[in-house]
């Protein structure tokens, strides 16, 4: 099972402005899905078999960092 990363965009967006949508990317940042919420995202990676992985502040997304993320 691949771990995933379920990320807002636009990246780097300060707290509280607009998510456009949300994307479920690898390690290598290669995004392997777009959708419209959070929820349509994460669902879609558990039924593609992945392990997704949200972050636990939205500013602080380093994948490198495990402390950053949680699974979901």
């Amino acid at each position: 099972m691949a771990k995933v990363y379920v990320e807002a965009r636009p990246k780097g967006r300060p707290e509280g402005t607009r998510i456009d949508d949300y994307v479920v990317e690898d390690h290598a940042d290669h995004v392997l899905k777009t959708t419209n919420t959070q929820k349509e995202a994460i669902d879609w990676a558990k039924a593609q078999g992945h392990s997704p992985h949200v972050a636990r502040v939205r500013h602080l997304n380093d994948k490198k960092n495990p402390d950053h993320w949680r699974p979901v």
